[in-house]
């Protein structure tokens, strides 16, 4: 492709995107297609002869659009916003233009550097406590997902308590033990079984019936029950805003109790925790100074194109102890001067793209104030879904709404509930999930996209009465 026609192209891929993201509105939700659609559309093998980009372009009007639940529109309230603001987009296209790996600071230094200060740029927006800052004795890395965090403060803590034994002969014979709420997040069990620690390693601890908060006594009284029958507490995971309902953790009295038990405490707010550019939207984060390590997603709340987890640590040497390993074809004067960070011994992988042109581009192009506009627009909106629950006798809430997020039901009981929102996603309406709370059913809607309006929020509640009445 020469460069004239490259610049065509990717005109015509812009025009493209606008376009599709005009025509959401009276596009259905939630894909229309059975198994196995999308892929008989295809041919069976790759073509033997080049084609022009416009066939691509073709296709995507032909083929995928059809097949897909767009994330992007107006009306997608299903598990949590996944924005791609013209900003952000912009940015990752910048980044694949560049096409820099950034795994050592030598292999492209302004990879690192913008990274380091837009992660303290993050950091000091939300609040956090300056020894996450990269010239305090921790920092801040980009990950690719809250998952990958978990995975990697996991790591951290075995190494911390192993006193480095962990990453030279395996996690031996010490029973460790690692702790979250029964509302704690599917990857804090993946992490202890990637670690090597099975998820038996993994003790849940019962909640608070009304905030799906964790029980600190509970947590405690596990952790004194597994220290006398010779397990290890390793880590203890805290939610900030849970997958569930939204549920909002005590972590400085969870702080307290890992700090008794000898644990590290890993703070997950991969949804809410951007929430804290707002001033007033920080009261969940209280405590947080007392963390070893932190994670929230600006690719949900905060108008970045996934992949973009933004992870912190208090002391990136057990980080760093971790995962650091130096091949002789890495080795280089930069490196091992010690004066500069290397983020390939910041999480598992060893290549890394440039993610923090996408970030960069947002705090720069919205500013603080417009974020802290976005977040509250979803805020409010959220606040008058939860009113219009309280108006219809048919539905009732089933937890106190949390920022964005509202949890309700109908009265009628489980099988109508899920009727109801089944409905609604089947018609492409809008596209809501669902949860159990409690061993009863809920409606999740989940506000946070930057195209979504008030007029969006009532038609789609519209829906959900009309779906009401039919199956209640």
């Amino acid at each position: 492709m020469s460069p004239e026609e490259f610049r065509r192209q990717g005109h015509a891929a812009i025009d493209w995107i606008a376009d599709y993201w005009a025509s959401l509105d009276e596009l259905p939700v939630r894909a229309q297609v059975a198994p196995g659609d999308v892929r008989r559309l295809l041919p069976a093998s790759a073509p033997e002869d080049a084609e022009p980009f416009d066939a691509v372009l073709a296709d995507l009007d032909r083929v995928v659009v059809p097949g897909l639940t767009h994330w992007q529109h107006p009306r997608f309230f299903a598990y949590f916003p996944a924005n791609s603001s013209p900003a952000a987009i912009l940015g990752d296209l910048l980044s694949s233009g560049i096409g820099a790996q950034g795994m050592i600071w030598a292999t492209s230094p302004a990879v690192t550097e913008v990274e380091q200060v837009v992660l303290d740029w993050f950091a000091e927006a939300l609040g956090l406590p300056a020894a996450f800052r990269s010239d305090g004795p921790g920092g801040g890395v980009i990950q690719d997902t809250a998952s990958t965090a978990t995975f990697t403060a996991l790591l951290s803590a075995l190494h911390r308590a192993s006193g480095g034994e962990a990453r030279v002969s395996g996690v031996g014979g010490t029973q460790w033990r690692v702790y979250g709420s029964t509302q704690a997040h599917s990857s804090l069990v993946k992490a202890a079984m990637m670690a090597g620690l099975g998820e038996d390693a993994v003790r849940t601890i019962a909640v608070d019936p009304v905030t799906q908060a964790m029980d600190v006594d509970s947590l405690r009284d596990a952790m004194v029950e597994d220290v006398g029958a010779g397990l290890r507490p390793v880590m203890v995971q805290a939610a900030c805003g849970s997958t569930s309902t939204g549920a909002m953790d005590d972590v400085a009295a969870i702080a307290e109790v890992a700090r008794e038990g000898g644990a590290w405490l890993h703070v997950d707010a991969a949804w809410a925790g951007v929430a804290a550019v707002c001033p007033e939207h920080r009261d969940h984060l209280a405590g947080v100074e007392a963390a070893d390590s932190f994670v929230t997603n600006p690719h949900k709340w905060l108008l970045t194109t996934f992949d973009c987890s933004t992870f912190w640590v208090r002391d990136r040497a057990a980080l760093t102890g971790a995962l650091s390993i130096l091949p002789e074809y890495l080795r280089n004067a930069a490196t091992e001067s010690g004066e500069v960070v290397d983020y390939r011994d910041w999480h598992p992988q060893l290549g890394r793209r440039f993610r923090a042109i996408k970030l960069w581009a947002v705090l720069r192009t919205y500013g603080l104030s417009g974020l802290r506009e976005h977040i509250r627009q979803g805020v409010t909106l959220a606040e008058h879904v939860a009113g219009l629950v309280a108006s219809d006798d048919r539905f009732e809430m089933v937890t106190e709404p949390a920022l964005s997020l509202v949890v309700f039901r109908l009265r009628a009981g489980d099988e109508q509930t899920l009727a109801a929102m089944e409905a609604v996603n089947a018609s492409g309406e809008a596209y809501l999930s669902h949860t159990t709370v409690n061993g009863v059913a809920a409606i999740r809607l989940a506000v946070g996209s930057w195209r979504t309006t008030l007029a969006d929020v009532d038609r789609t509640w519209r829906a959900l009465q009309e779906a009401a009445a039919a199956h209640g």
